[in-house]
């Protein structure tokens, strides 16, 4: 081979993982840079301080992965976490100062109602979807409302404290050094690289979003992928609603907002394609630390928290254009 060659082979292949190269190099720089800008951020302590800041947010970008990685969108995410947290709440016995006109249940119950009520929204935006023909975009929007409609009728303003035992443990207290609302994310996402990476599902999924068309041809049932995609990504965010009302310490309206744009851009900005078929769960851990990193970074460096709010769009912003100019430089090599 000709020096020319390889150095084509090179760039051609520099090409096709620019998505993959982009959001780690941005990782070293981040880290970099807030590890010469403070003392403090360079510690162990301020790392478990991160994990556990990224971790309702991991949960809920498992699902989301799945979603994205089929072309599809789900913008409910944030909506169904906080329904599932109040159901859950509404469910469990709350301190008589609490007015919410409640039903108080045994732990185990108010866990698999508010399971259920996650798996019911889930099920049906894949209705929705699959059924009806809604594009995910407008059916998870309508979904969104749904989830803040719920929210409002059962806690009606007020805020609810008591949750599950079971759900106070994982959500708030640790094992050792390390918090359970850690070892959860990181269960869910190891979970979900496995069922991506080793099973026929993973494999459909990926086919799915690369060429529905030809997915379909070689028998894959692509509506039965889009629905059980739009579950998943249901169910995750109902158990980061709960796990995430027992870290705030309460459950009320609109807790969880800022969490949908933090969970897609957790996907996008670690690499996973918008066009569906390319990414995976280990760009979506990228993509946590990446946010989590300069969330906590610029904390540490006491900046405005208006220009915090800049930065963290200008980085979404640059995510996305790498993600379309990668897709573009890989359709010519594909053709």
């Amino acid at each position: 081979m000709t020096t020319a060659g390889h150095s084509s082979d090179v760039r051609g292949w520099l090409r096709g993982q620019l998505r993959n190269i982009a959001p780690f190099a941005t990782l070293i720089i981040l880290v970099g840079f807030f590890s010469a800008a403070s003392d403090s951020f360079a510690t162990t302590g301020n790392l478990q301080n991160i994990l556990t800041q990224i971790s309702v947010t991991g949960i809920i970008a498992v699902g989301l992965t799945f979603v994205i990685l089929c072309a599809e969108i789900d913008l409910s995410v944030a909506s169904i976490a906080n329904a599932t947290g109040i159901v859950a709440a509404y469910f469990t016995l709350q301190d008589p100062s609490v007015t919410i006109a409640n039903i108080p249940l045994p732990g185990w119950a108010a866990i698999l109602i508010a399971l259920a009520s996650c798996f019911a929204l889930g099920a049906v935006n894949a209705f929705g979807l699959t059924i009806v023909g809604i594009p995910s975009f407008i059916m998870t929007l309508a979904m969104l409302q749904i989830g803040a409609g719920i929210c409002a009728l059962l806690v009606r303003g007020q805020i609810a404290y008591a949750m599950p035992p079971l759900i106070v443990t994982l959500g708030s207290k640790s094992l050792g050094p390390i918090p359970w609302i850690v070892i959860v994310t990181a269960l869910f996402l190891l979970a979900g690289h496995i069922l991506l990476t080793y099973t026929r599902f993973g494999r459909y999924v990926y086919m799915t979003g690369g060429n529905r068309e030809a997915a379909e041809y070689s028998g894959v049932n692509v509506r039965a992928i889009l629905s059980a995609v739009m579950v998943i990504s249901a169910v995750c965010s109902g158990v980061a609603g709960m796990l995430g009302v027992a870290y705030f310490g309460s459950a009320q309206q609109n807790e969880f907002d800022t969490y949908l744009l933090d969970s897609i851009s957790a996907v996008v900005v670690g690499g996973t394609s918008l066009f569906g078929g390319q990414g995976g769960i280990g760009n979506t851990v990228i993509g946590l630390f990446v946010l989590g990193v300069l969330n906590n970074g610029l904390d540490h460096i006491n900046i405005d928290s208006f220009l915090k709010i800049l930065i963290r769009g200008l980085i979404l912003l640059i995510a996305l254009v790498i993600n379309v100019y990668a897709q573009r430089m890989r359709a010519p090599r594909e053709s």
